[in-house]
């Protein structure tokens, strides 16, 4: 079998059960932002150097191939799946809580960086929250399980606290709020 289909050629694209859509409709959008996360996923995987934080960086990757083969049946169409649900976002918030109650009260902005493994999680956060933002869209004109939206969200809220984790304090800055000193050069 040949890699390239040439099917594609006219921009559309194959979904689950063979309906094909265009390359740039709101669920190809999704679908692709969410492999661009899971792509992430990876690279985070790699500075995590089989960290404690890996075997779940694993299964969230599993997860979101799950949420990108859930996007590509449409609702109505041939296939329906449904993989991800509540007991996922579960999974997310006990680790939020057991990371969290090991890390000080958060009383600054922290930004984006402060070693290798906390900036590439800050970035998967960041286009954790773009995919949020890319499937509420899709979800405004074609229904998205409420499991998958729900997900994403926690998903962003754990990169966050795991970047946290990972985080060099001496990056955290107080917030004074817009315009306290800054220079407007």
């Amino acid at each position: 079998m040949k890699l390239y289909t040439k099917t594609g050629d006219d921009g559309t694209t194959g979904l689950l059960g063979g309906d094909r859509t265009p390359k740039v409709s709101a669920r190809i959008q999704a679908i692709g932002e969410v492999d661009e996360l899971n792509a992430l996923i990876g690279v985070v995987r790699l500075y995590s150097n089989g960290d404690s934080l890996d075997p779940l960086l694993a299964r969230i990757q599993d997860w979101l191939f799950d949420i990108g083969a859930e996007l590509a049946c449409p609702p109505g169409g041939k296939f329906q799946l449904s993989r991800i649900g509540s007991k996922h976002s579960g999974v997310l918030e006990q680790s939020i809580d057991g990371q969290t109650a090991q890390l000080p009260e958060l009383k600054a902005f922290i930004l984006p960086g402060g070693s290798a493994l906390a900036a590439h999680l800050h970035l998967a956060r960041s286009v954790c929250r773009r995919v949020e933002r890319t499937v509420l869209a899709l979800h405004e004109f074609e229904a998205v399980n409420e499991t998958v939206r729900v997900f994403l969200n926690r998903l962003s809220d754990w990169l966050f606290v795991s970047a946290r984790k990972y985080h060099m304090p001496r990056h955290d800055r107080q917030w004074l709020g817009p315009h306290s000193g800054c220079d407007s050069r």
